[in-house]
């Protein structure tokens, strides 16, 4: 069984037991999170939602907060002197699918 869900402006296709890195949650390690925004939910019987499947959830565990590894956003500007250097680290939640309820 599988469910695709929508979280940070994403869509994710989710299984149980999968371990997802998505945008930055406010939840502390170690507790349970519950998606609602269910957009399809497969396997044996196939729920599609318009937009959302009605009483479908997927719970998951939050197993660590973190932040990706730095990137570099360099701007230039040939013959006009200018040029800036800027670093980003993304911050990520890693979650792990423990069910999914359709």
């Amino acid at each position: 069984m599988y469910a695709i869900i929508e979280t940070g402006g994403k869509q994710l296709k989710v299984e149980e037991g999968q371990a997802i890195y998505i945008e930055k949650l406010d939840v502390t390690e170690g507790e349970t999170f519950t998606f609602d925004k269910v957009l399809f939910v497969g396997g044996e019987n196939v729920k599609v939602g318009s937009p959302f499947v009605e009483g479908a959830t997927v719970t998951a565990k939050v197993e660590k907060q973190g932040r990706a590894k730095k990137i570099v956003v360099f701007k230039y500007k040939s013959k006009k002197n200018y040029h800036k250097k800027q670093g980003h680290r993304q911050p990520y939640t890693k979650v792990v699918v423990e069910k999914i309820n359709a």
